[in-house]
């Protein structure tokens, strides 16, 4: 046991005082545990197409994959790709589930608190879809109509501050669309571009609404790590840098979105 005295510390104040350096541990890099283990796992819902879902083989595809895989490449390293519900996914990055997060996650002040982000990757917009033929025009007429979002993203919250809305939350994309075909709900919102891929693939029975009121509400969209690894989002940040350059980016955004979403 070490007995401290009144000596003993005057003389560490005294020391701190004078300027002396005290050593304090230092945590390691995630990138040294990555690159030493030879794989990163990056997580995402699984139920946003057509930037990542599961395809007919049961495998996740998408944009976001397709990122995800070519910046592993580049690092030297293999991709492990996980699915979790969208509401708790940067939970499950803080407890160590998975080594970052690559969803088509919107880069927000709230998230920038508790996590760090490589990026952005691409940018989005929001937007409100109705069903074909619907005479809903403006974020006024939605006043007493029910409103689908998904839990947990950026624009849940936002639909929450509409007056009176009939909000519901739903997993993902998917489900959005199939309710809305079916009438269960009057509209949703989301972004718009993985939407107006499904209206132009699939025939989806649903159309854009007329809605001035949400002009410039573009977000963008970034990899998230946990905070204090700056070898890691450096990493990250220049194999992205240079996908981007060298025309890899615009190939796998025309091959998933059919165009460049930067």
């Amino acid at each position: 046991m070490i007995k401290l005295t009144i000596k003993s510390i005057v003389a560490a104040v005294t020391m701190l005082a004078a300027g002396a350096s005290v050593s304090t541990p230092t945590l390691a890099d995630e990138l040294d545990t990555i690159k030493e283990k030879g794989s990163i796992t990056i997580a995402m819902s699984g139920a946003y197409p057509p930037f990542n879902f599961v395809d007919e083989e049961n495998k996740v595809v998408g944009f976001d994959p397709a990122i995800g895989a070519e910046i592993a490449k580049r690092m030297g390293v293999e991709v492990k790709i996980v699915t979790t519900a969208w509401d708790g996914i940067i939970a499950g990055l803080l407890a160590n589930k998975y080594d970052a997060i690559v969803g088509s996650m919107s880069i927000t002040e709230k998230r920038e608190k508790v996590v760090d982000f490589v990026g952005p990757y691409y940018r989005m917009n929001r937007a409100v879809f109705v069903r074909q033929g619907s005479d809903l025009s403006g974020l006024g007429s939605l006043s007493g109509k029910k409103v689908g979002a998904t839990l947990g993203e950026t624009h849940e919250k936002w639909a929450r501050s509409q007056d009176g809305w009939k909000l519901k939350t739903y997993k993902g994309l998917p489900e959005l669309i199939l309710e809305l075909e079916n009438g269960r709900i009057d509209a949703f919102v989301t972004d718009d571009i993985p939407v107006l891929v499904a209206i132009r693939e699939n025939g989806a029975k649903i159309a854009k609404m007329d809605a001035p009121d949400l002009t410039g509400t573009a977000d963008q969209a970034g990899i998230a790590i946990r905070k204090g690894n700056p070898k890691l989002a450096a990493a990250m940040q220049e194999a992205l840098d240079a996908m981007q350059a060298d025309g890899t980016y615009t190939a796998i955004a025309e091959k998933w979105v059919g165009a460049d979403i930067r």
